[in-house]
């Protein structure tokens, strides 16, 4: 990791050009799977290289890895499933070695030590017996204290407020929503966290969106910075808060491009759909994996310290609206979101497309959306997407998370 961190910018295009022709070539001549997805294509030219899904890698595991490699001789694990498809993948033992070098450098940055700087964890945990073990074992040996994300009732964060008080924690690391959440329990409460908890100095938020004025609230109610990491288990740290501030892409590990709906690069500044390739991992091909974001990379960005500017949210999670226009589904998340938290009394939601003119705002609140708001909600969406759509409004206790506690703010429901 150093050698390549220590390779001057004006090299780097090199260094970049050789690693993905290798790793290309590599697999063109080890993994059938690869070979066969490739075809009669040409590899010369990188633009020319197919794009590669989720989907293309729903078949059988074993006919994905690359010969000479054997589950025992890798690391093997699966994703969520958040984007839809879950997908077990496998990563030789350097390249998963490569993974945790990025990710003691990135944390390192913030004086971080998996050692010795106890972290708060807000997770979701495998329910059944042994994976439910396995967890916390690692909780024991990683030095961190596991928040269950399933049950963000206001006992339960009271429970947590507790544990606080008594315990040493030096950063907060878990998904966006849940840590929102208790934010804004201690909102409720009037109380910034570090006056109970003094020795605590960051936060990392992961796994969902993190939304500039979530961002800010975290950073009042928590009393600390707030660190945005951006990842995909199958493939790496993809982007990470720098202590400028800046959301600053992986290039060691890593190549990623932005592209259009013609697979060709967009202009700096202009969003597009992320594209990454693994440059080390021999076990299991991941050339131009499109991971079903969306993301807008900054005009100050070079090819070894790319920036992403903005990170939009998946591709899949789109919109279909009566008049064939289609949106990027957070669009309503955000604007909603502007609208229906202004006077706190809201905690949480999630928006849900039923049919194409037909959308249900699922909430925790004290008490019901007023009238007035909906009005306003129903005129941004006017304003920003189109008229005549119906919103519908559901007043729970508590919001559905998926089995690992990730909170999924826009789902379409439509059967096609």
């Amino acid at each position: 990791m150093q050698e390549i961190q220590a390779i001057p910018e004006i090299n780097y295009e090199d260094y970049i050009k050789k690693q993905r022709q290798e790793i290309v070539d590599y697999h063109l001549k080890n993994n059938p799977f690869y070979k066969n997805f490739i075809g009669n294509k040409s590899v010369e030219n990188w633009e020319g290289i197919p794009i590669m899904t989720k989907r293309d890698l729903q078949i059988p595991f074993n006919e994905r890895l690359t010969k000479g490699f054997t589950q025992k001789k890798c690391y093997i694990n699966k994703t969520s499933g958040s984007s839809g498809h879950p997908l077990i993948f496998a990563k030789d033992k350097f390249c998963h070695a490569m993974t945790w070098a990025e990710i003691i450098n990135r944390f390192g940055w913030f004086g971080i030590d998996f050692n010795r700087s106890y972290q708060a964890r807000f997770y979701g945990i495998p329910l059944d017996i042994l994976g439910n073990k396995k967890e916390r074992i690692k909780d024991w040996l990683s030095h961190r204290f596991r928040f269950l994300v399933f049950d963000l009732s206001e006992e339960k964060l009271n429970s947590y407020f507790k544990i606080f008080q008594q315990n040493s924690f030096y950063y907060i690391n878990g998904y966006t929503s849940s840590i929102v959440l208790f934010a804004k329990y201690l909102k409720t409460k009037n109380i910034v966290l570090t006056e109970v908890c003094s020795t605590l100095k960051y936060c990392i938020v992961t796994s969902e969106m993190l939304f500039e004025k979530d961002k800010t609230l975290l950073e009042k109610w928590l009393g600390v910075p707030i660190i945005n990491e951006y990842g995909a288990a199958e493939l790496d740290l993809i982007a990470f808060t720098n202590p400028k501030d800046e959301f600053v892409i992986n290039s060691e590990t890593l190549f990623i491009e932005i592209l259009d709906e013609n697979n060709q690069p967009v202009p700096t500044g202009e969003s597009g759909k992320i594209v990454i390739t693994s440059l080390h991992n021999k076990a299991h091909p991941l050339i131009r994996y499109e991971v079903g974001d969306l993301g807008i990379l900054s005009e100050k960005s070079t090819l070894k310290n790319p920036v992403l500017q903005q990170l939009i949210g998946r591709t899949n999670d789109v919109a279909k609206l009566p008049s064939g226009k289609i949106v990027p589904g957070l669009t309503f998340y955000y604007v909603t979101k502007s609208v229906i938290e202004d006077d706190g009394n809201v905690k949480e939601f999630v928006i849900e497309q039923l049919k194409l003119d037909l959308f249900k705002i699922i909430y925790v609140s004290g008490k019901e959306i007023t009238k007035n708001n909906i009005e306003i909600i129903k005129e941004a969406m006017t304003n920003y997407l189109e008229s005549d759509l119906t919103l519908i409004f559901e007043k729970v206790e508590i919001l559905d998370r998926s089995k690992r506690g990730k909170l999924k703010q826009f789902v379409s429901l439509l059967k096609s």
